[in-house]
């Protein structure tokens, strides 16, 4: 089973991270909420307020895949988090995929991460955006480094992952049971 790890800050937008957390638990994939902040209480952008399932001290780093939600000052807060970032280096210098939306691909950016990937992110942060090629498409996938535009292409990125970390198959039947197209 594939063990993903979905990191929450305060202001983070909080459809683009649930949406994550709801589909790729339904495609039952081993998803856990990380507060990178001392307590397990997060409050996003719009005031709406949930528990993560840790917090980033209890971590490991052996996830096959890093998620990291937009909206700001979430955003900023992940960027700014070193121990964050060197799990995001590790992860990314060692093959396994990290996954941004919205405005968060600019962390990736800001890493070096994108600096040969074509990616994408929210149309307002494109100019922030430090990457080869960018790109308006819903989701990009560039080895293993999978962006994402914003909240309305939340249900998108998530079935991108789901194909990648399972199946075509698996995302198609997902995508079904909740009648999305």
């Amino acid at each position: 089973m594939s063990k993903v790890y979905l990191f929450l800050a305060e202001g983070n937008e909080e459809i683009e991270a649930l949406t994550v957390v709801d589909l790729l638990r339904r495609a039952g994939i081993d998803l856990k909420t990380v507060s990178i902040g001392e307590d397990k209480r997060v409050t996003g952008s719009h005031n709406i307020s949930y528990y993560a399932d840790i917090t980033l001290d209890e971590a490991s780093d052996t996830a096959d895949m890093l998620v990291l939600p937009g909206g700001m000052p979430g955003t900023r807060y992940l960027g700014e988090c070193e121990k964050l970032m060197s799990m995001v280096k590790k992860q990314y210098e060692e093959g396994r995929y990290v996954a941004a939306i919205c405005a968060a691909p600019t962390v990736f950016g800001n890493l070096g991460i994108l600096d040969d990937k074509k990616a994408t992110c929210y149309p307002g942060m494109m100019d922030k955006l430090i990457a080869k090629e960018k790109l308006t498409d819903s989701v990009v996938v560039d080895g293993n480094v999978i962006t994402s535009r914003g909240l309305g292409t939340a249900i998108d990125f998530s079935l991108k992952m789901i194909e990648l970390l399972i199946s075509k198959e698996k995302a198609d039947e997902i995508a079904t049971s909740v009648v999305y197209k």
